[in-house]
């Protein structure tokens, strides 16, 4: 995956070296800021129409994903393509993408 190489470049660039479980928890800490906003502008969930999350914030999950993919030498390219694949196949069996569990 391209975005995935230039994630690495940006890492290898700035020195920025870290073991996979602190990827993770960015990657958890940047999903715990979407929440965040979207419990802010959906009231709680009391208000689903009013769900807004920034742009970049989402970039910034995506970020930490790929760094975290780039750090345990997984191609997100594959990985998304075997996740695709999966939910595709469930779809086609179950009738929904579902896992059902």
């Amino acid at each position: 995956m391209k975005r995935q190489q230039q994630v690495a470049d940006v890492l290898r660039h700035n020195d920025i070296d870290t073991p996979p479980a602190y990827r993770l928890l960015d990657v958890v800490a940047e999903l715990g800021t979407i929440a965040g906003e979207v419990n802010e502008t959906t009231g709680y969930g009391t208000d689903s129409t009013a769900l807004s999350v920034q742009e970049d914030e989402l970039g910034d999950a995506l970020f930490a994903l790929l760094a975290l993919c780039e750090q345990l030498d997984v191609d997100a390219d594959a990985a998304l393509s075997a996740a695709l694949a999966k939910y595709e196949g469930r779809s086609d069996r179950n009738g929904t993408p579902a896992s059902g569990d």
